[in-house]
């Protein structure tokens, strides 16, 4: 079996701003719901048996009491915000398993997801379908690969080394010096993708880069700067990596056979009409019609 792992707040996201507002019957908006849900049922339509989406409940997490300048919820849209709980609870209704995050975030429990769904022989590959950058950390050979759905990119090991010049495991050392704006931690000064990717690809973690910068690797140019730079701000390239690294023991699912898409509950009929997407429903029935047949 192959499992999807779903970054519903990138999901949400991107369809907010690319789908026109609606509101249900209540008057709540759920545009980006409508396009969420659709999304994932097309997925399902083509094969996906086994599925799981992940949100951030609340934006703010444990890596905000870290770190005073990680994002927050400052910024992002009422309208917006108000439609997680109402996707969360659509999605549920649809038969999909949710992980809404409020400690933790979104990303550790696809991390934690991901990692638990690899250790099952029963797997033959695990998709995390986001285009976060964090999540490529997560990436192991061609069976943990990272799914850009709007892009139709798909990157195994290799493809995270020739995007950012170095193994999956260095992901949260690169972001630590070279920084990650939408995260809102600014890396290490003077350090660019370029240096990074040099430097720990040679060093694959901090601890590994040698403090004389003489003993450097000679293709790594402005050795001096980068090192001196580096080791006046190493307690905050060590907070940084802590803030970039995804955890791995959030509670998901106790066996992948849990993310089995066996079709929707019997609330999701009355939820469609809240919505005004009986279209929705009919597709929804006919998936679970075809999957009762295959089975």
């Amino acid at each position: 079996m192959d499992v999807h792992l779903i970054d519903g707040t990138y999901e949400l996201f991107r369809h907010f701003f690319a789908l026109p507002a609606l509101a249900d019957v209540n008057g709540q908006e759920i545009g980006a719901v409508r396009g969420v849900l659709t999304s994932v049922l097309s997925m399902i339509e083509r094969g996906a048996t086994h599925v799981g989406v992940a949100t951030d409940h609340v934006v703010e997490s444990f890596r905000n009491d870290l770190y005073p300048g990680y994002k927050t919820s400052k910024g992002v849209p009422r309208e917006l915000l108000s439609q997680f709980p109402v996707l969360e609870e659509a999605l549920e209704a649809m038969g999909v398993v949710v992980w809404p995050m409020v400690y933790y975030e979104a990303d550790d429990a696809l991390a934690s997801a991901a990692g638990k769904a690899a250790k099952d022989d029963r797997v033959r590959r695990v998709l995390i379908c986001t285009p976060d950058k964090d999540l490529s950390q997560c990436v192991v050979g061609t069976r943990v690969v990272q799914l850009d759905r709007r892009r139709d990119i798909l990157r195994d090991e290799a493809g995270v080394v020739a995007k950012f010049g170095v193994k999956p495991q260095s992901i949260p050392d690169y972001l630590a010096v070279v920084g990650d704006s939408a995260d809102g931690f600014p890396g290490v000064s003077g350090w660019g993708s370029k240096a990074a990717a040099l430097t720990l690809s040679q060093y694959p973690h901090l601890e590994n880069i040698p403090k004389d910068w003489r003993e450097w690797h000679p293709s790594i140019r402005k050795a001096r700067l980068l090192a001196e730079s580096l080791f006046d701000a190493w307690n905050d390239a060590l907070l940084f990596r802590n803030l970039a690294t995804l955890r791995l023991d959030v509670p998901v699912f106790d066996t992948v056979e849990d993310l089995r898409w066996k079709g929707p509950r019997q609330n999701f009929e009355e939820r469609c009409q809240r919505m005004k997407s009986l279209d929705l429903l009919d597709r929804v029935t006919s998936a679970k019609s075809r999957r009762s047949q295959d089975v």
